[in-house]
């Protein structure tokens, strides 16, 4: 299939493009994508996806615009492409015009399916997200502060059980396996179990010895099947089905001392809990509140709530863990937004005109990273620290036993690694080849008058020194400054508006699978910054990008 090439110029005498040019707001995102679609999305930007030969395919201009509506208002592609067919503005932010144009009238959903498919197969992925935060960055509304912060995104399959993860784990490797490889499979089943659908066995469910028969038969069945693979080279489909039943007997099951298989009375760490989507877990937001599926990462420009970045990683991940690619930007790590980019516009320079009120600027003001407690490990306040970035990430008081001393009792000296506890005994540090480290009072504890006051164990006191004591430390000072707790209680809330509007229309995921999730996601964010640029007056002015917002 070879590229489509969509008119670049409206139909004047068009009456969806009349009645829209005067009835929709100039701030309407609708507004925006008709008059700068071919700057935002020009066909040629998509030029890598397609063969030079071949029939044409529908203008990626055009797709681009569909499915970008279509996450802004979180539709399916069926959806999206009814909106595009009978919906006047969708036509118009297409522009394509009404039914007796040139314009396409109408196209399969699986266009947009084949759409996602040579992105995600392209080296860059996420050019629909880019080009917009390069947009609103030479229009000045990408400063050098970031708050970040994460939602759940709940997963678009059923969270199995233990008996019916073992079961839809051999069916899916019946299923990959060859027909010869697939008879040497079934010879070892001795469950009887045909593995032909995933209707739970017909037993007496309230019988503890029918449950435990029916999970031990089970259980046999796939460690049968994981011994005929057992050093044979595979294919990867059988690899990855076999690597699955490995996983789910793994995590779920303990054999007593008498051979019988039992489910463990434990929730393993990094549980599968489902084979449709391998990737999904169990989450927890809060202590008291979890989910199943992923977690959306976000960082905003708090100036302009512009999103800067997304990432989409499995339900159990920290926040923590991706904060360092959420600001690569500030880092240079990362792709850095390019104001001049002639992706964006070919035509003259890109002055901006936004006024500082807006955003600092791609170059302009200290960077400053903004968190909760979740972004407030010592890890990360290290790596702000490096670079020089100003850290308004919240760290956690510590905390300690109901009249027990608590560990901020205890004086800790970084400098000659030991720690003094209120009685005026000073122990040293002793620390293992990760740098953690561990002050042990054990002896001094026997007599010591204060000892019902710090500890219960029979071994005496311990502290815990861990290598990154001294940023942790460093945190908790720094946010006691009144000044601090203001630009923090100003800024940060800013982030939770940013994903109350992501959240608009549901958390459910789309799609299986954390790289189709997080091209929804990031694509989403897309949506949202054109939408936020429509609001804030995004023009091109004189081959620049200019707001009319100040």
């Amino acid at each position: 299939m070879t590229l489509g090439h969509a008119d670049r110029q409206a139909d004047l005498l068009d009456d969806v493009t009349r009645f829209c040019d005067e009835t929709l707001p100039e701030t309407s995102i609708y507004v925006v994508l008709h008059r700068e679609r071919d700057r935002l999305f020009p066909d040629e930007m998509f030029a890598d996806l397609f063969l030079s030969t071949g029939r044409n395919s529908v203008p990626p201009s055009v797709v681009a615009t569909v499915m970008v509506l279509q996450r802004l208002f979180g539709l399916s592609d069926r959806e999206a492409v009814e909106r595009y067919t009978y919906d006047s503005r969708w036509r118009y932010a297409a522009v394509v015009g009404g039914y007796d144009g040139t314009g396409w009238n109408q196209f399969a959903h699986t266009v947009l399916v084949d759409m996602r498919a040579r992105l995600a197969r392209s080296e860059d992925p996420r050019r629909i997200f880019n080009v917009v935060l390069q947009v609103a960055s030479a229009a000045g509304l990408v400063g050098r502060k970031r708050v970040l912060d994460s939602t759940p995104i709940y997963d678009a399959v059923a969270t199995m059980d233990t008996v019916t993860l073992i079961r839809s784990a051999i069916r899916g490797l019946l299923r990959v396996a060859e027909p010869a490889l697939q008879s040497r499979l079934r010879a070892v089943l001795t469950s009887g179990d045909e593995y032909a659908d995933n209707a739970k066995p017909n037993i007496a469910w309230d019988d503890e010895q029918a449950r435990l028969e029916l999970i031990g038969s089970r259980a046999r069945d796939g460690y049968a099947c994981l011994a005929v693979l057992d050093g044979q080279t595979l294919a990867e489909g059988v690899g990855q089905a076999s690597q699955l039943l490995a996983t789910v007997l793994g995590q779920d099951l303990e054999a007593s001392e008498d051979g019988v298989f039992r489910i463990a009375r434990r929730v393993a760490k990094d549980r599968v809990i489902s084979t449709v989507d391998p990737q999904t877990r169990h989450g927890h937001k809060t202590s008291a509140r979890g989910f199943d599926g992923y977690k959306g990462h976000i960082a905003v420009d708090p100036d302009s709530e512009i999103i800067t970045d997304t990432i989409v990683t499995a339900g159990n991940a920290g926040d923590a863990s991706v904060a360092t690619n959420l600001i690569d930007d500030l880092t240079g790590a990362g792709d850095q937004p390019d104001a001049g980019s002639e992706d964006i516009d070919d035509h003259g320079d890109s002055d901006s005109t936004a006024d500082a009120d807006t955003g600092a600027g791609a170059d302009g003001g200290t960077a400053t990273v903004y968190g909760d407690s979740s972004y407030g490990t010592g890890e990360f306040h290290q790596h702000l620290e490096e670079h020089g970035i100003d850290d308004r990430c919240k760290t956690q008081q510590r905390g300690g036993r109901e009249g027990m001393f608590h560990k901020h009792a205890f004086d800790v000296d970084l400098e000659q690694d030991t720690v003094t506890c209120p009685n005026q005994v000073t122990v040293p540090v002793r620390r293992n080849d990760d740098g953690e480290g561990t002050a042990y009072f054990a002896q001094a504890c026997t007599d010591c008058p204060l000892r019902a006051q710090c500890t219960t164990a029979a071994g005496g006191r311990t502290i815990q020194v861990g290598r990154h004591e001294k940023q942790l430390a460093d945190a908790r000072e720094r946010q006691k400054n009144p000044q601090w707790i203001n630009d923090y209680r100003a800024t940060r809330p800013k982030v939770e508006r940013k994903l109350g509007h992501l959240t608009r229309r549901g958390r459910r995921a789309h799609r299986r699978g954390t790289d189709k999730i997080d091209a929804d996601f990031n694509l989403q964010a897309a949506a949202h910054n054109l939408a936020r640029l429509g609001r804030l007056g995004l023009r091109n002015i004189r081959g620049g990008w200019a707001v009319a917002t100040a």
